[in-house]
């Protein structure tokens, strides 16, 4: 389907409903706009909520998953003589 669309003086352009619709673009969402070839593509896009830590959480979940002296090595070999079997 080939619409044309009028940029207002503000660079904004509104897609018709038709469109809207079949790509599941509801008011209020998404789309990224990529340059390909001279042309302008425009994709649905998923806005994810990112959740931010604290510098205290990361530490203490980098002191929880420390590990022991010797740990490491242990682990180590008991992994080389499971890739051996």
């Amino acid at each position: 389907m080939k619409s044309t669309l009028v940029v207002s003086n503000r660079g904004q352009i509104t897609l018709p409903v038709s469109l809207r619709r079949k790509m599941g673009i509801d008011g209020g969402g998404v789309v990224t706009v990529e340059e390909l070839g001279g042309k302008l593509v425009l994709t649905p896009a998923a806005v994810m909520e990112v959740e931010m830590y604290t510098d205290e959480q990361i530490q203490a979940w980098a002191r929880e998953d420390k590990l022991e002296p010797g740990e490491r090595e242990r682990l180590e070999k008991k992994l080389a003589r499971r890739k051996h079997r």
